[in-house]
């Protein structure tokens, strides 16, 4: 490739907010370059999203606000937007219409979303309030949405095994599906097994070039949130996977632009995140029916087995490259329940 593919993509990310911003107003260019030395291209385009969402509400449903455009909005009117405003755009938030040029489209928030909505608003105006150019913080007012922890869903050590036999053999594919398995199967398993066998995120993944896999060492570099570059290390089944991989790599020709890529797709491009969740979905839809499996599933799924066969909550925090390791003991709460289990279970008090 002639630029990196994680500059590419950073270049794309901020294309498209300079686009939301046009549609947004004035003041919220302001606020991103208050926050930009702390905040990534990424988060501020979920921003602009999200403020896109709360301003076509104020001047669709609220009578303070009607008849005015969003990019009419001046500072002065954050200091007239109420605390009954916000709660009536939470509740809005629970069931919407998104127009747009195609057609119509509902829109529904649970929890999750609806936090990180007001998370996004109550930004702005703290942002603006401590710089003493709104008199008022109406978001001080409001709760965030109480979140409900959901069981969490990762393959057992059968269902792994399973999903990557079923993988190499491609039987209970479709007649279709088998067409393209011919040329894609030892991609596929070198894709799967290294996400299984490191944890791997689906942007690092699709960054990956050839460059970055030392199979000699047993490790390879990524890129990872914030664009920090680290190696991570891999074992003796992905090594192989990667082996009989790469050695068909260096036989395709790949299109320009794309010529450092890993993993290509059959057009010979650099393959997408979409394409790596659709081969996920694929292949996991073979072996459950009860489990949704994405690439976050099959990341959870390493970070599960590693800390079961280690029992280190900081090693599963560091390889996994959460920069908190609450976060990790969140995530990963019912693993440690049964760990705190198995040690009750190992202590006799009496014969």
């Amino acid at each position: 490739m002639s630029q990196n593919y994680h500059e590419e993509q950073a270049k794309k990310i901020i294309l498209h907010l300079r686009e939301k911003l046009k549609g947004l107003p004035l003041f919220i260019t302001e606020f991103f370059r208050g926050i930009e030395n702390n905040t990534t291209a990424r988060t501020r385009l979920s921003y602009a999203h999200d403020f896109g969402v709360f301003f076509n509400f104020l001047v669709s449903d609220s009578q303070t606000f009607g008849g005015m455009s969003v990019t009419e909005f001046e500072l002065a009117d954050l200091d007239r937007v109420t605390a009954n405003d916000l709660e009536d755009y939470m509740e809005y938030l629970s069931y919407y219409i998104k127009k747009s040029a195609n057609a119509d489209i509902e829109v529904q928030n649970e929890e999750k979303g609806k936090a990180r909505k007001l998370f996004a608003i109550r930004s702005l105006y703290t942002y603006f309030y401590k710089r003493q150019k709104i008199k008022n913080n109406p978001t001080e007012f409001i709760n965030t949405p109480k979140m409900h922890e959901k069981a969490k869903v990762y393959l057992d050590f059968n269902e792994v095994a399973k999903l990557l036999d079923e993988v190499e053999s491609g039987e209970s594919l479709s007649e279709r599906q088998k067409e393209f398995h011919k040329f894609t199967k030892t991609r596929d398993l070198a894709i799967l097994t290294l996400m299984l066998g490191t944890g791997i995120r689906i942007s690092e993944l699709v960054g990956l070039n050839i460059n970055h896999i030392s199979c000699e060492n047993g490790s390879f570099m990524v890129t990872r949130k914030g664009g920090n570059a680290v190696i991570l290390y891999f074992g003796e089944e992905v090594e192989n996977a990667l082996n009989t991989y790469l050695n068909e790599r260096e036989e395709t020709v790949a299109l320009a632009g794309h010529e450092d890529a890993l993993f290509l797709s059959i057009q010979r491009r650099r393959m997408t995140d979409r394409a790596i969740q659709k081969l996920v979905k694929k292949y996991s839809q073979l072996i459950t029916s009860m489990k949704n499996i994405t690439p976050h599933k099959l990341r959870t799924t390493f970070g599960t087995n590693l800390y079961k066969e280690t029992g280190d909550i900081y090693l599963v925090a560091d390889v996994l490259g959460h920069k908190d390791v609450n976060t990790t003991k969140k995530h990963y709460a019912d693993t440690l329940g049964e760990q705190g289990r198995r040690a009750a279970r190992a202590i006799r008090l009496r014969d």
